[in-house]
């Protein structure tokens, strides 16, 4: 048990449960945390490289069955997200868009020949996928995208465009998500397509140790297998991103803890006025309250991973945990900065950088105004979004 365990919640994990824990936080600690810094620094890092040693361990898509996939329970597989995130918020981003977003695409929507096409090489970390859903004009409202698909003979001609798409620099697929004549549909689009150009895109000040792209769709070409035969409406790629939500209810807690365990540690280290940091009631009133989120974050996130197992989760369930989690999680990147004092701005801690990776986390998957109205329509029976 460490010292940010109030509550126990270590004894409500199961044997194997913490041994997937122990193994990616090993890994975090001998491939990630070393280099993190200067990755960030410089706006580069070794996503291929990294893919593959994910999938040595079998972190890519390990909550799918099948085709190469680890089959992990879903307590499991956030547990691994927030041990990810504890290194780097970009380098959970990865394995979240790999395995929830894309590889959950064509796995829950794809055709057989699809998953056998891309599955086994994105398990592996051989072959990177990204999910185009967001636009340049069209971010929280999906359901108004300008990216269209029409028919000719047999194929499709897409066309449009797609921004701030994780992995989209490095990817061989792009899951893109487009309007038709019959609604929204989805496409497994290989990047090396005529008509497909990926541009990274630069000078973020945040998610700085991830690849983020922007998908340009020029009359691109597809047959009609490229389609995602089961992918029909709106409620396809929104039920993917649930699905990736549920990590990152886990995953910002791994910043959280981070930032935390540093401060604890400067605190109890660093001495002003005679004693410890740690020594007086300001300190430890903040480091209490932080602990406290902290621990209630944890607890609702494993009742949510015991939902997700059970298949009971419901959409708005991970809204909550979306919602408050991150929020939370941000809040005490900004206490524990305070505590650093000047060092806390220093790359030497990784608080800044944390809290400036939260403030992205903070808007993906659902800005927290989404995730209000969710929970509000939810609570009122009334939809607010329009």
């Amino acid at each position: 048990m460490t010292p940010l365990d109030l509550l126990d919640l270590d004894a409500s994990l199961s044997e194997e449960e913490r041994q997937i824990r122990a193994v990616v936080r090993q890994l975090v600690t001998d491939r990630v945390r070393p280099h993190v810094a200067g990755w960030y620094e410089d706006g580069e890092v070794p996503a291929r490289e990294l893919a593959r040693e994910f999938g040595k361990l079998g972190l890519l898509g390990m909550h799918l069955t099948g085709y190469g996939c680890a089959g992990a329970s879903a307590v499991a597989y956030g547990l691994a997200c927030l041990e990810l995130e504890a290194g780097d918020s970009g380098v959970r981003s990865l394995v979240s868009v790999q395995g929830s977003l894309a590889m959950y695409a064509i796995w829950r929507f794809g055709s057989e020949e699809q998953k056998q096409r891309w599955l086994p090489a994105m398990a592996t970390g051989d072959a990177i996928g990204c999910f185009g859903l967001t636009e340049p004009d069209h971010g929280s409202d999906p359901a108004s995208m300008a990216t269209r698909a029409r028919r000719d003979g047999d194929d499709w001609i897409l066309t449009g465009g797609k921004m701030w798409i994780t992995n989209a620099p490095i990817a061989d697929v792009a899951v893109i998500w487009a309007r038709t004549d019959s609604g929204v549909r989805g496409f497994a689009v290989p990047m090396d397509t005529p008509g497909v150009t990926a541009r990274e895109i630069r000078r973020k000040m945040s998610l700085r140790a991830s690849l983020t792209g922007e998908i340009a769709l020029d009359d691109v070409r597809l047959p009609a297998d490229a389609q995602l035969p089961e992918a029909v409406g709106l409620k396809a790629p929104l039920s993917c991103l649930t699905e990736a939500r549920h990590g990152i209810v886990w995953g910002a807690l791994g910043a959280a803890r981070d930032c935390l365990e540093t401060a604890l540690e400067y605190a109890t280290t660093r001495t002003q006025f005679g004693r410890p940091l740690a020594g007086f009631q300001l300190t430890q009133a903040k480091l209490a309250d932080m602990a406290v989120e902290w621990n209630k974050g944890l607890l609702l996130a494993l009742h949510l991973g015991r939902l997700a197992d059970a298949g009971t989760l419901r959409p708005e369930q991970v809204s909550v945990g979306k919602l408050n989690n991150v929020r939370e999680a941000l809040a005490i990147a900004r206490q524990c900065r305070t505590i650093l004092g000047a060092n806390g701005v220093s790359g030497d801690y990784p608080v800044m950088r944390h809290a400036n990776n939260l403030e992205s986390v903070l808007t993906y998957e659902g800005t927290s105004e989404i995730h209000q109205l969710v929970i509000g329509q939810r609570l009122t029976g009334l939809s607010a979004f329009a």
